[in-house]
């Protein structure tokens, strides 16, 4: 009955949490392509929020997950070892930065997060994190009070957790020590001063960082910004724990965005991307922080699910036989180079910046102000065309392209004349 009525009648049932690009109920996926339930198909460039970067039910995750129902669906971690697990960590040692050789898995990126500084914390004995402003890193109690990138993900649920200090992230299109077109290096310089005067250093346990902001605006920071915050780290003898959440998995046009910058941090958060829509994150960290927590200090049930492990290792296949990082380097250049063609003929389009295929144009009023009205109008343009683009930043200012990193330069393409129109409608 349901399925008949349509999204108006679920309208009803589901929670209004959830705040809706579309009313679309699909029906099926396949590569980069979603098909709704009238068999309309649309070129998603959302991926899942940069899950399915593998593309929608890639033939070989889809493989490995249906002959690991058959065998063995949930197999709790601290019961047994099963082996999809024993595969994932297998092939996950190999691509990880250098040293982080332990692993631990959850279902999701905020749980992922919320390990790392539970990790971080109980390995150093400090109190403390610093995170950067703009920053997302989930909407639980923890990881919300951890997160910037708008205030209503805090709205009416604090108090929230303590120990937390913003550092200003270097986000140079909006940088006001700019002048000259040099980099200010914006971050290192106030962080320093939080560390001299709001935060003792030996208190700090860690510092947590998104390689390039997601929820925050698709913002790249400058080329030495990790390098120098890596320095600092090691300076205050802090942690430095990188979240990948929405970077990893070849998005970026690296396995993980980490590697475009020389630097290796302590603990790498992981989600998203890793098994292709299956719900699975994880950290990986140097051994002898994990070896500092104790058996039964942490846990949970469905951590590490052996489908999802199954379908992991099927996705790191993939992204390694298919070379999707390079993919992702070659498309999405193509992809910004177009965006700045037309960032050149639309005035409103203030800046298009992105690494790999995460990918953003940022939409302005003439006083060079956030444009949120603009960015969802192009946003519904694009949906009205069979497209499918998600928003991002404070204000909602900043339209963002992620398609599976299996896309083609034809897709690619299709996707420039669509967005071009729908600039020209909004």
């Amino acid at each position: 009955m349901l399925l008949e009525q349509g999204a108006g009648q679920a309208a009803e049932l589901l929670s209004p949490v959830w705040a809706r690009y579309t009313t679309l109920v699909a029906d099926h996926a396949e590569g980069c392509y979603l098909y709704d339930d009238r068999g309309d198909r649309y070129l998603d460039f959302s991926c899942g929020i940069g899950v399915t970067n593998t593309g929608h039910c890639h033939p070989r995750v889809v493989a490995a997950a249906q002959e690991q129902v058959a065998k063995l669906i949930h197999g709790q971690a601290n019961i047994v070892y099963h082996k999809p697990m024993l595969r994932l960590v297998e092939k996950l040692a190999p691509i990880v930065p250098a040293g982080l050789s332990r692993f631990f898995f959850t279902n999701s990126g905020a749980e992922a997060i919320e390990a790392s500084i539970k990790l971080a914390r109980y390995a150093t004995g400090r109190p403390n994190i610093i995170v950067f402003e703009g920053g997302f890193h989930g909407r639980t109690i923890g990881t919300m009070s951890l997160t910037s990138s708008k205030a209503k993900y805090k709205a009416h649920t604090g108090p929230h957790m303590a120990g937390v200090h913003f550092a200003p992230y270097p986000y140079c299109y909006r940088c006001i020590a700019r002048r000259d077109g040099s980099c200010c290096q914006a971050g290192l310089p106030s962080l320093r001063t939080m560390l001299a005067t709001q935060v003792y250093p030996e208190d700090v346990a860690a510092v947590l960082v998104e390689p390039v902001l997601g929820e925050g605006g698709y913002v790249v920071p400058p080329a030495g910004f990790l390098r120098d915050l890596r320095g600092l780290c090691d300076e205050i003898g802090c942690l430095l724990i990188a979240d990948e959440v929405q970077t990893g998995f070849g998005r970026t046009g690296s396995m993980f965005a980490v590697e475009q910058f020389g630097v290796t941090p302590d603990i790498m958060v992981m989600a998203k991307g890793l098994a292709s829509g299956f719900p699975l994150s994880g950290i990986a960290a140097r051994p002898d922080l994990m070896e500092k927590w104790a058996p039964g200090t942490h846990g949970g049930t469905y951590g590490g699910n052996a489908v999802s492990c199954a379908a992991a290792a099927a996705t790191i296949d993939v992204m390694l036989d298919e070379d999707l990082p390079a993919n992702a380097r070659a498309q999405g250049k193509t992809l910004l180079d177009g965006l700045r063609s037309l960032q050149a003929k639309y005035p409103f389009v203030g800046d298009t910046r992105g690494l790999g295929l995460m990918v953003a144009a940022e939409m302005v009023k003439p006083d060079g102000s956030p444009d949120g009205a603009r960015a969802k109008a192009v946003i519904q343009a694009c949906l009205e065309r069979k497209m499918i683009v998600l928003s991002c930043g404070p204000w909602d200012q900043v339209v963002r392209l992620i398609p599976p990193l299996i896309v083609t330069s034809a897709q690619i393409q299709d996707a420039l004349g669509t967005f071009e129109s729908a600039l020209a409608a909004a």
